[in-house]
């Protein structure tokens, strides 16, 4: 199945992340899907406008746990390379590569933007959604930590927002999202809305587009430094402990995990 679905017209491409049967969440073949295509957009300089999207009103309910499963609350063999590391070594390279774009990037959301769906979000440069979406960082209830996406999220919304999102693990509607500063505008019509917008910003000459968007990411580069190694780290951390076996358990029984009670 093809789970990352690219369509392009004049200028604009558009990335369709499409396994609705999981509400779009990441596992190893759309994070290198998605990779692939920040490295052909990157070296693209007639492609001046992506959308990311999500199929099945659904933008992307996070990371795929079925395939850790068997890494829950078991440490990694001693002197042996953590594979969960690595895994999420991976993810932290698309966040920064979907940042670094020198395009505009436009999220295009309807439904759940979860976890690393909201670590994708935060990686735009605006983000258009629908009533219907909701934004939520709920890691932390799951005995997870949400490394990777930490510094995106903060990058975003600041340290109020960001705390509010990670260490509280709240979910926002639209319209909560909008008053945060995570969305920039909330539309019926997706398709619609985010074919006006990248009309209204034609008038933006793309070269300085890039080379603003250069510039602002090089600021970003000073202000946060690079958080992918140890980002990796403490999320295969959190999943070999004894609080990720805990709370996904709980999750899935519907139940409220053994800290909460």
């Amino acid at each position: 199945m093809t789970e990352l679905l690219r369509e392009r017209r004049g200028h604009v491409e558009r990335w369709t992340m499409s396994n609705p049967s999981n509400r779009n969440a990441l596992d190893d073949a759309v994070v290198d899907a998605l990779l692939q295509a920040c490295s052909q957009a990157a070296g693209d300089p007639t492609l001046r406008f992506i959308v990311l999207t999500g199929d099945g009103h659904a933008f992307c309910a996070g990371g795929n746990l079925g395939g850790m499963a068997s890494s829950l609350g078991k440490p990694c063999g001693e002197g042996e390379p953590d594979p969960l590391v690595a895994m999420n070594l991976r993810f932290g390279d698309l966040l920064h590569a979907l940042a670094a774009l020198p395009q505009v990037l436009v999220a295009a959301v309807d439904g759940p933007a979860f976890a690393g769906g909201l670590g994708l979000v935060c990686c735009a440069d605006f983000v258009i959604a629908t009533p219907n979406a909701s934004f939520a960082a709920p890691e932390v209830t799951l005995g997870i930590a949400p490394a990777q996406i930490a510094p995106f999220v903060w990058k975003r919304l600041g340290h109020r927002g960001a705390r509010q999102m990670l260490l509280q693990a709240r979910r926002f509607d639209a319209a909560q999202a909008h008053a945060l500063g995570l969305v920039d505008e909330i539309a019926d019509d997706l398709a619609a809305a985010t074919e006006l917008f990248a009309q209204s910003l034609t008038l933006c000459a793309p070269r300085a587009v890039a080379s603003t968007k250069q510039l602002l990411h090089e600021l970003e580069s000073h202000a946060v430094r690079d958080m992918r190694a140890p980002a990796a780290q403490a999320f295969a951390a959190s999943l070999r402990g004894t609080e990720a076996p805990e709370g996904i358990a709980a999750f899935a029984q519907k139940r409220q995990a053994s800290w909460a009670q």
